[in-house]
């Protein structure tokens, strides 16, 4: 089967979190013997600042990580949809296009029943802005994945699609593995970016309270910390690392003893469910985590036996130290939570999950609808005659 996806970015992770289960699904459907085709816009801001601080190293780690992946970029005014999409089965468009983008796809696919459209939605504007939501008019799509339940819910409540799947993120167990063998340097990690003032709170009394409380030797990686939060990691004693690749979190997390998870303000007070992909890529590589709390309204994992959650500063001071002087209940916890995850939550399962979506869909009129072996071997190959330039 080939597959259009038109996604912000697939060799930057610079604010970009959507790239990780990007990469992680699109290296399952290789596997698979099916033809990812990834576009991503020639001017993306992951990308520009991703190399404003960089430069081109990450590009080239990115192709030394993943050979098998490749994307193309576009220039808005030179897609020639009709080209890349005459022999396409399915398109998948994340919620992060331009929204006159989403609105051609959907247009183009009313005039074209040669394959299947789907929407994408990683994020809580749907509950925060519903009114963005509503302006890309979805009911030309065929349907939509949502990552979470109560996202899915605001889709049918509010007409936006008849058709609306619920499909979690991740971990890319691929990528996301123990690396046993690394000797400990610090105590705890947070791996995150700054959040746009949606957890300040929550980051001062879950990360920074604590951390400076007991004196723990600490490190913060992420992007987009104002100066402000620059000073109140140093005013606590942490560490801060800047951008860290997906692919070397792994890395990361076996050398501090404790991970934490604090989600934004919108998934707690609204999208209940809904853990980001943050706790999934922990748990896989077996680092004991702590979490600020959030609902697992779905059952997705078993609080207090794969991961604890604190419901006050208090309390994750407290589970800190606990994990720091009883190692064999961290090694408990994650040793749950890795094998919860290779059970349920792998890109490998969401690539299946997609696989029964497009079935339930149906096959489109003039689509192969086929798994074509060794799929990945086409995917360098030209896709009609658009103008493009390779990236990755």
């Amino acid at each position: 089967m080939k597959i259009a996806m038109f996604y912000h970015s697939l060799v930057s992770d610079w604010n970009n979190g959507n790239a990780h289960f990007l990469r992680g699904v699109v290296t399952e459907l290789l596997k698979l013997g099916h033809k990812p085709f990834i576009y991503e816009p020639a001017d993306g801001w992951s990308l520009e600042n991703l190399k404003r601080d960089y430069g081109s190293t990450p590009l080239s780690e990115f192709r030394r990580y993943y050979p098998r992946l490749r994307s193309f970029s576009y220039k808005s005014e030179e897609l020639d949809l009709d080209s890349i999409l005459d022999d396409v089965d399915l398109v998948i468009v994340h919620e992060w296009n331009e929204p006159a983008l989403i609105r051609r796809l959907g247009r183009h696919r009313l005039r074209s029943r040669r394959y299947k459209l789907l929407f994408h939605d990683t994020h809580h504007r749907a509950y925060s802005h519903p009114q963005d939501i509503g302006a890309f008019e979805l009911e030309n799509y065929d349907g939509v994945l949502a990552y979470g339940e109560t996202i899915r819910r605001i889709y049918l409540e509010h007409g936006w699609n008849r058709r609306v799947w619920t499909w979690h993120e991740a971990a890319d167990s691929n990528v996301f593995v123990p690396y046993n063998d690394v000797e400990k340097s610090g105590d705890v990690v947070w791996i995150g970016n700054w959040g746009d003032e949606e957890r300040t709170r929550e980051y001062v009394e879950f990360f920074l309270e604590p951390v400076r409380s007991l004196g723990l030797h600490a490190m913060a990686y992420g992007v987009r910390y104002p100066r402000e939060g620059l000073r109140m990691l140093k005013q606590a004693g942490i560490e801060y690392g800047g951008w860290v690749a997906n692919y070397r979190v792994p890395e990361v997390y076996s050398r501090y003893r404790v991970t934490l998870h604090i989600p934004r303000r919108p998934y707690v007070e609204g999208l209940p469910g809904i853990p980001t992909i943050r706790p999934f890529e922990a748990l896989a590589c077996g680092i004991p985590l702590i979490s600020s709390p959030w609902e697992d309204t779905e059952g997705l994992f078993s609080p207090g036996e794969d991961f604890l959650i604190a419901r006050n500063g208090r309390e994750m001071k407290e589970y800190v130290r606990l994990l720091l002087r009883r190692p064999e209940i961290g090694r408990r916890l994650s040793e749950n939570g890795r094998r919860k995850i290779l059970q349920r939550h792998t890109c490998a399962h969401r690539a299946q999950e997609l696989l029964a979506i497009y079935e339930e869909l149906g096959v489109p009129a003039g689509s192969s609808g086929k798994q074509e072996k060794n799929g990945y071997r086409q995917l360098l190959k030209p896709v009609s005659n658009i103008r493009r330039k390779r990236i990755s």
